[in-house]
């Protein structure tokens, strides 16, 4: 079973955009394409380039010669390193996509509804004087998490 991560929230990243996280020790690329969102490991599995880094575009197709067509704008990641491809919804490599991929995670939008906080410190008692704190919640209204599982 996969653990949900809480990222950020979803208006953070626009359309076109990305936001490159560290989460339990993973480098992530997070991706938004038309306000579906998209996560992949941010390392390239030829080299181990930062992917995420590298330039976000589209790729050309073709029934025939002189058809040519720019399709799927935003949807294809370059290494920055040596220009390998990947589609970022699917992890596959452009040019092999068979054998060479990247790691994809699933991204959930949710709902904030409440804020949950099971915070604890243990050791010795601090040698400086303190104050009690407490932690309010602030009602955010309708902004929605995004969320990684990993």
């Amino acid at each position: 079973m996969s653990k949900k991560y809480q990222v950020c929230y979803a208006d953070e990243i626009p359309t076109g955009g990305r936001l490159i996280v560290d989460i339990a020790g993973r480098s992530v690329g997070i991706f938004n394409v038309n306000d579906e969102y998209f996560a992949i490991r941010n390392s390239c599995p030829h080299k181990g380039a930062p992917l995420c880094r590298g330039l976000l575009d589209g790729m050309v197709t073709g029934d025939a010669p002189g058809h040519a067509r720019f399709e799927r704008l935003g949807e294809i990641i370059r290494c920055p390193w040596h220009g390998w491809e990947f589609d970022i919804k699917t992890g596959q490599s452009v040019f092999n996509p068979h054998k060479v991929w990247v790691r994809t995670y699933a991204v959930s939008v949710d709902a904030e509804e409440s804020v949950q906080t099971n915070a604890s410190c243990e050791g010795p008692d601090p040698s400086i004087e303190t104050y009690p704190v407490t932690l309010e919640a602030i009602n955010t209204g309708e902004r929605r998490l995004l969320c990684i599982h990993l």
